[in-house]
């Protein structure tokens, strides 16, 4: 397995956009990002250019896709190869609502061989890796056998790279959030298809909040994919990277990392982006340190207001660093 796929950040609804992924490249040079789940009528029928620019400094990243439709996927596929995702990724876990009621996410576990055909098409249309992100069952539907019986239509299919999360998907009466932390996780299912399926390059999603735990997994899969970790303590990644890929340069430190952002939101922000579509991520950064809580704060509040610019990232900077001399001296 490619060394970039041994760590991967989660696809995340609302939270994995371009801005979010850029600014965890800065910190994490070789792990490998997820776009949020976009679904196939707003790249074929919407604005294709908003959906899936990114910038270059973001591979390797992939693009994940949601649909039904193996023609709407083909094309989705191409167009996403076009734009240079380096990997294209079906979803096939999202147990939302909205989703089941267009036919797709978590609820096509029970279609393996409509899975089966939309992959072979993606796979057809692109010269990239096409890979799945799906769950260990469905509500009653949750035997090993049901699970078993998709792993190989997919595989079947000519997908080589598989994204397990470890909980299955209660469709009705949970809600997305509940679904990520309610059903148990059961890793010893994962554990279960690699061991069937050692041609399959199995990469374990659900609950890895350490770098101990992501160690225990590894022993077993190929890969780990960390979601809301990435996200509310990324700087976590630094370490991670150093450890489970083996790197050995020295990465940025935070305020670096701050610093090394700013020529982004410069140029952003006269694209017209809005400043709080960027700071909105980076909140958890400096998380356990002294001052942590006034550089949220003073993002919090200044961000959203008119005119703001990369300076509303500078004065946090600042107000963080003088609560930390402040905490220093104290000591002394």
């Amino acid at each position: 397995m490619p060394p970039s796929h041994r760590l991967c950040v989660a696809p995340m609804m609302a939270w994995t956009d371009r801005h979010e992924r850029y600014f965890l490249r800065l910190i994490a040079r070789h792990v490998r990002l997820y776009t949020e789940m976009i679904p196939t009528g707003a790249i074929l029928f919407g604005d294709a250019d908003r959906f899936l620019r990114f910038d270059p400094a973001e591979h390797p990243v992939a693009l994940q896709l949601g649909g039904a439709d193996p023609d709407a996927l083909a094309r989705c596929a191409e167009i996403g190869q076009r734009f240079g995702y380096d990997e294209i990724n079906l979803n096939v876990g999202c147990p939302s609502g909205r989703v089941q009621n267009a036919r797709f996410g978590a609820c096509l576990m029970a279609e393996p061989d409509l899975v089966a055909r939309c992959i072979a098409a993606m796979a057809r249309a692109v010269d990239v890796p096409v890979t799945v992100k799906t769950r260990i069952g469905i509500d009653d539907q949750d035997s090993y056998g049901f699970l078993a019986r998709l792993v190989e239509a997919i595989a079947a299919a000519g997908c080589d790279t598989l994204i397990l999360h470890a909980r299955k998907a209660l469709l009705a009466g949970l809600n997305p959030k509940q679904n990520r932390e309610i059903p148990p996780l059961r890793y010893d299912v994962v554990h279960e298809v690699k061991r069937d399926f050692p041609g399959l390059q199995v990469v374990v999603n659900g609950g890895i909040r350490s770098l101990e735990q992501a160690r225990a997994r590894l022993v077993e899969v190929d890969g780990v994919m960390i979601g809301r970790e990435a996200y509310q303590n990324p700087y976590c990644l630094a370490a991670w990277q150093r450890e489970i890929l083996g790197t050995t340069e020295a990465g940025p430190g935070r305020e670096e990392v701050v610093e090394n952002l700013l020529p982004y939101v410069e140029r952003e922000l006269a694209q017209g982006t809005p400043l709080k579509a960027i700071t909105r991520h980076l909140m958890g950064l400096f998380n356990g340190l002294a001052g942590a809580r006034a550089w949220r704060r003073h993002l919090s509040e200044a961000a959203h207001r008119p005119g703001a610019g990369p300076e509303v990232i500078e004065d946090a900077l600042a107000r963080l660093q003088g609560h930390a001399q402040c905490r220093r001296l104290t000591a002394a």
